[in-house]
């Protein structure tokens, strides 16, 4: 059998997170020049794309512990409450992301605290000009989809180092742990994520996740599909889409069962209600969908779960392009898209 198409080597990337969260553990010491945490009342991780998913994984893994609301945001001007008692926690691998380059501009201007974690650019600039802590972190792949472990972990000790979320370092080790488990799985004969890719087929993949850890990581799913796959994919999260997608599968399944597979995200950290739903929704939609797969989030604590439940996106989103001959790594329409906006 002749090898997958994989130009820019994401397999060997995306088998690298452990190692990539061990490294980026070690590389965050002590930071200097961090804000009195007395004077913060909220916290704000700017953003874009799979930097901004690094925020989405650090917020919803420190919420819970959290004395203070953390917010995640994508776009060009910050929220007009942002201003001296705000930390600011801007994330870009590239340093250039024009959204975060701007929305941050303007919480500095109002008076906000910032931290920038990133590997240079115009962000490393922008933050030494107004005298803030840059978290420098490596480069870890051409694809930033594979760079989570470098992005997410320096924003989660950040947050660690000012009480805001307590034990950080060990909610990571023990994510590391798991995600060397689950990669023995995925590079095993039994890899369960060519049974699922299998399964969806050339479907549309409808990913369902409930609670911080399952919607966090439903997200991912869809973002994974879409980027290494290329191939539409949706997601929602679970209760709210009780209250309004549910009704959308009520109607034509006899079309509808021929073009998406339901996917449920699951883990310890449900409430006992939302896993409930589950059972309803797999009864009441089957006749509308084309399989509905179950997976199962290993690890001890949201967590690991959560890095888990993320790591099988990742594999799972390969699998699908490998068996329908397309590269995962470059994004040409994305590519396109950037070098329109400079033209036009």
């Amino acid at each position: 059998m002749s090898e997958p198409l994989d130009s820019l080597k994401m397999w060997d990337a995306v088998m690298g997170l452990p190692e990539q969260m061990e490294a980026a553990v070690a590389a965050v010491g002590g930071i200097d020049g961090l804000p009195d945490p007395s004077v913060i009342d909220h916290v704000m991780i700017l953003g874009m794309g799979d930097s901004g998913f690094g925020g989405d994984v650090a917020a919803a893994s420190a919420r819970p512990f959290s004395p203070v609301p953390i917010v995640v945001y994508n776009g060009y001007l910050p929220p007009s409450w942002v201003g001296p008692s705000t930390l600011v926690i801007a994330i870009s691998q590239s340093g250039g992301t024009e959204e975060t380059l701007e929305s941050l501009e303007a919480a500095v201007e109002s008076g906000a605290s910032l931290v920038a974690v990133t590997t240079g650019g115009e962000l490393e600039s922008l933050a030494r000009r107004a005298g803030a802590p840059v978290v420098g972190v490596e480069a870890c792949s051409d694809i930033s989809t594979a760079c989570l472990g470098s992005m997410s972990v320096p924003a989660m000790l950040t947050l660690e180092q000012l009480g805001f979320f307590s034990g950080a370092r060990s909610w990571v080790a023990d994510a590391i742990e798991q995600l060397k488990i689950s990669r023995d799985v995925y590079n095993s004969p039994s890899n369960p994520a060519k049974e699922w890719a299998e399964r969806i087929g050339s479907t549309i993949p409808v990913v369902y996740g409930g609670g911080a850890t399952g919607s966090t990581a439903a997200k991912r799913w869809k973002v994974a599909l879409n980027q290494n796959a290329k191939r539409p994919a949706f997601w929602a999260p679970m209760p709210d889409l009780c209250h309004n997608e549910l009704s959308g599968w009520a109607g034509n399944p006899e079309f509808t069962s021929d073009l998406f597979t339901q996917l449920h995200l699951r883990h310890d950290n449900e409430h006992p209600q939302t896993a409930r739903r589950y059972e309803f929704i797999a009864e009441a939609t089957s006749s509308a969908m084309n399989d509905i797969i179950s997976v199962e989030a290993g690890g001890d604590g949201p967590v690991a779960q959560l890095f888990d439940l993320v790591f099988s996106a990742d594999v799972l989103s390969l699998e699908l392009a490998y068996a329908d001959g397309t590269d995962p790594g470059p994004r040409p329409m994305i590519q396109n898209m950037k070098d329109w906006l400079k033209t036009h």
